[in-house]
């Protein structure tokens, strides 16, 4: 089958790799229909994520159909259509039973990390019964390949971590697919402000669109005072960090309000400055967190009634063997206007 494969620090390329086969009982082999390119997976290339070697086949995202299944697997069968969670959960461990996901002691973020994923015709996939999903009869599946990683991160690492709540006060810093997806969530809590920062006006036009009430280009250095004036001195109540890279944490500790929370979802490749000298009285809360896709469920079904329509967040269409192109196109997306790319098996 051919597959994308990372073979180490800024090199990549298309191969053609066995079909994998079932190891252990509760596995699955999805024929992958959809997939996508997600900002994790720039991360792995630049060498930033220690636990993915070199020789991965990348991707944690997609819908496909059931290939074949493993003799414990009851809640699917050939022929299936299915979402492809980017968490894989064993639903009985210490870590599951907590709710912690991606912390399943034989599970987690495994998927194009420390096994094969998703981008290549056929993936296998750890304990189906609970990491799949059943698509519903007529489901756009392009807006449930967003479900499979980005909206559930932005919701649960930004949204919920975030305490975000009626009338409050929210800046998400980054205006990529990760704060956008967490813009387009936030709104099901009706703050009263959402103040989205990037350094690209086209992006920032996008989040206008998608439903920010202010939007700051932050090119010039005078964000964190830019939010002061918006927020009577104040700060927010919620600073939500959707980038990972230092300046963008950075900048959420000057935005933050006393008794606010920063709320962190960047995937950071270099250590941060904590700033304890100034926020140590400020009551302020810092939240970590990798998704747990805890609220896929109830996500599917928002999207499922159009609460929430995730093909916006759509730019790019490729196929398969445009792969090379389709990474191209992500990566330079500051030129390309790139959001989110799907990738047709």
């Amino acid at each position: 089958m051919k597959a994308f494969v990372y073979q180490g620090p800024g090199l990549k390329a298309m191969e053609d790799r066995p079909k994998p086969e079932i190891q252990a009982p509760s596995d699955a082999i999805v024929k992958m229909v959809k997939t996508t390119i997600c900002g994790t997976d720039l991360h792995i290339l630049k060498g930033d994520v220690a636990t993915c070697a070199p020789g991965r086949i990348l991707g944690h995202e997609g819908v496909g159909i059931i290939d074949s299944v493993g003799s414990a697997v009851t809640a699917f069968r050939p022929g299936d259509r299915v979402l492809i969670s980017c968490i894989s959960s064993c639903s009985k461990c210490e870590y599951c039973r907590r709710g912690m996901f991606s912390h399943c002691t034989t599970g987690g973020w495994i998927l194009g990390n420390t096994i094969d994923g998703t981008q290549a015709e056929y993936v296998r996939t750890p304990h189906a019964d609970t990491s799949l999903y059943p698509i519903p009869e007529g489901a756009d599946e392009e807006a449930l390949v967003m479900l499979s990683d980005i909206l559930p991160t932005g919701f649960e690492c930004g949204v919920l971590n975030g305490k975000v709540a009626p009338g409050s006060t929210v800046a998400i810093v980054g205006a990529g697919p990760i704060g956008l997806a967490t813009l387009l969530t936030a709104q099901l809590y009706s703050p009263s402000e959402l103040i989205v920062i990037d350094l690209d006006d086209s992006r920032l036009a996008v989040a206008r669109k998608f439903g920010a009430t202010q939007t700051i280009n932050s090119g010039d250095g005078k964000a964190a005072e830019k939010v002061m004036a918006l927020t009577g001195k104040r700060g927010v109540d919620t600073a939500i960090e959707a980038v990972g890279v230092p300046a963008t944490f950075l900048l959420c500790q000057d935005l933050v309000a006393a008794g606010g929370v920063i709320a962190n979802i960047g995937v950071h490749g270099q250590k941060v400055d904590l700033h304890l000298e100034r926020l140590w009285s400020q009551n302020v809360a810092i939240t970590t967190r990798l998704v747990d896709t805890v609220t896929t469920p109830m996500l599917l079904k928002t999207v499922q009634s159009k609460k929430i329509d995730p093909t916006r967040l759509i730019t790019h269409r490729f196929k398969l063997d445009q792969i090379l192109e389709a990474y191209d196109t992500f990566g330079r997306a500051a030129e390309t206007q790139a959001l989110k790319v799907i990738i047709s098996v």
